[in-house]
């Protein structure tokens, strides 16, 4: 494997990588790291440490429950959190200085300098030299200058999604639910087209007029359908004859507006769906009764299901397939969804590091994303967790802390969680990975905080969500063709084709690193 990383990583990449034939088991195969790893564990002092989470929706905002609780027991650390308000509270800290210990964000390039915060491979180097991270990841994770300033969760390699069988992602994945007792009343039609889930909607349309036919969460508008017409759900780019090319370029993206349009000029989604205030609104729909069908991720049925019992509501929704063409893809670009950054104002580093150590090790991942082993959870012993709990019963996971303290945690140990035989996700899941391709040479390409390509990105990232729906809400299709058409001479005038050419260069090295 090829790396251009500097001499600081050189060391622990070597050691890294004669863990890698162990990646073939059902586990994570982050180093087996021992709890006491930090002065702090087994003993009473607690060091305290301020964590900011650049995530305005999280549901976890304080440092509390059981997960929380055995963290600190284990580690010695307890975390003082703040919870971004919006998404410009993070850059005016940046650019103030008012940093934090810690903060959890997405990648944040701008937080990629020694003057802001410490390169983790210094700190491993200095204060936790067993703290092993596998030449993969670091590839994924090293910033131009050659450091490594976090690593970002939620990421595995190829090779360990194929040796893992019971790992199927995580709920960030789309999907759409129905009503049973409507399917019931409509005579049970089979749902394996997008022909035959829009003829559907139509009979609800027709024989349920007071009732939303669609309702999408607000977040989630495009995903879903997407991947039907062929398209990657999760990135900005789609490879093509080997060069990287921008998705608004897709050859199948007009024909995918045109399918939105025509839903919404039949009547399936309403006008006010594209401009949701939040994301509890389809939620209110589907779970007062005034929609059919809920499109928001692979969970949705079970999240719904779990809501109206607690109501005591009798209806139920159940998933429809997750793909329902031939052309339907799932490209898995990810190199992680966020880290954490050890800011240069931390007060103390070293507890910092190995408290991350201790989140990187199986027994670490596994108490934040399975609960407490034997209470809470065991092993099965084909190899995957059994769970005490319902997973997708969201107050018991938030207020337990399951889940939302991965700070540390990988692609693998979150896809055994989601893994629960006879939930409708499992199913979901499965058929989502039977249609996954993997390609972390994509997600690699980065656009620099303050360069030109990044303020190119950014303008046609607001330039497209304010015309796509002027295309979604069309009065006919040629007017929705013809405002697709506006929208692309926008873009070719913002710098669409230099954001590609700069784009696919990066791939290419990229596709050389990872070989």
């Amino acid at each position: 494997m090829k790396k251009k990383i500097a001499s600081s990583l050189l060391s622990f990449t070597l050691a890294a990588s004669l863990l890698t034939a162990c990646a073939g088991n059902n586990e994570p195969n982050a180093p087996q790291t021992p709890a006491e790893g930090g002065e702090g564990a087994g003993s009473d002092e607690i060091v305290e440490l301020d964590l900011f989470i650049h995530h305005s929706w999280y549901p976890v905002q304080s440092w509390r429950g059981t997960i929380a609780d055995e963290l600190t027991k284990r580690t010695g650390v307890k975390l003082n959190v703040t919870v971004a308000s919006d998404d410009q509270q993070l850059p005016l800290m940046i650019a103030s200085g008012d940093l934090p210990d810690l903060i959890f964000a997405n990648r944040e390039t701008r937080l990629e300098n020694e003057d802001l915060a410490y390169p983790w491979n210094e700190l491993i180097e200095q204060y936790a030299p067993d703290f092993v991270i596998d030449p993969t990841r670091l590839a994924v994770n090293t910033a131009q200058d050659g450091n490594v300033y976090s690593v970002m969760n939620s990421y595995a390699t190829p090779e360990e999604w194929e040796s893992n069988p019971f790992a199927l992602g995580n709920d960030g994945n789309p999907g759409i639910a129905v009503r049973e007792d409507i399917m019931e009343a409509l005579g049970n039609p089979a749902i394996e087209s997008l022909e035959d889930f829009e003829n559907i909607l139509d009979q609800v349309k027709a024989e349920y007029p007071d009732m939303v036919p669609l309702t999408i969460d607000i977040n989630w508008i495009y995903h879903y359908f997407q991947m039907q017409f062929g398209m990657p759900p999760h990135s900005n780019w789609y490879e093509d004859g080997g060069t990287l090319h921008h998705k608004l370029k897709h050859p199948a993206m007009l024909e995918y507006y045109k399918f939105m349009n025509n839903m919404y000029r039949k009547g399936h989604i309403l006008a006010e769906n594209f401009t949701y205030g939040n994301d509890q609104i389809d939620d209110e729909y589907a779970q007062s009764g005034r929609a059919f069908a809920h499109m928001h991720t692979v969970s949705v049925a079970e999240r719904n299901n779990a809501a109206l019992a607690a109501q005591g509501e009798e209806f139920r929704f159940r998933m429809i397939p997750s793909t329902l063409t031939d052309k339907a893809i799932n490209i898995s670009s990810s190199t992680g969804f966020s880290g954490v950054y050890i800011t240069r104002n931390n007060s103390n580093p070293e507890k910092s590091i190995q408290f991350l150590e201790y989140l990187a090790s199986d027994e670490g991942k596994e108490l934040v994303m399975f609960g407490i082993e034997g209470e809470q959870w065991e092993w099965h012993e084909d190899g995957y967790p059994v769970f005490t709990y319902d997973v997708n019963d969201e107050e018991y996971v938030n207020n337990e802390g399951l889940k939302w303290w991965y700070l540390y945690s990988d692609a693998i140990v979150e896809g055994l969680r989601a893994y629960v035989p006879g939930l409708q996700s499992t199913q979901a899941l499965e058929e989502i990975k039977a249609v996954t391709e993997f390609s972390p040479a994509i997600g690699m390409v980065r656009l620099r905080s303050g360069t030109d390509e990044r303020v190119i990105f950014d303008r046609i990232e607001e330039m497209r969500k304010n015309e796509e729906v002027k295309i979604y809400l069309a009065t006919s299709e040629e007017a929705a063709e013809q405002a697709y058409h506006n929208m692309m001479k926008l873009a070719d005038g913002i710098g669409i084709d230099r954001l590609e050419a700069y784009a696919d260069e990066q791939y290419q090295k990229n596709l050389q690193e990872i070989e």
